[in-house]
């Protein structure tokens, strides 16, 4: 899921490169919504390691 927000992430550099805000700005968006959805997950992910290991 990293990768795809990086991704993203790219493409809203290139975009706003040449000129293409919308799309630059919905990349962007779509980047961090994804990258939250990361942060949510590797999180939950780590706790629920924790708590399985005592």
């Amino acid at each position: 899921m990293l990768h795809y927000a990086v991704v993203f992430f790219v493409i809203a550099l290139i975009a706003a490169l040449f000129g293409f805000g919308g799309i630059a700005a919905g990349a962007v968006g779509i980047a961090k919504i994804l990258f939250i959805v990361f942060i949510v997950l590797a999180a939950t992910s780590l706790l629920w390691g924790v708590v399985t290991k005592a």
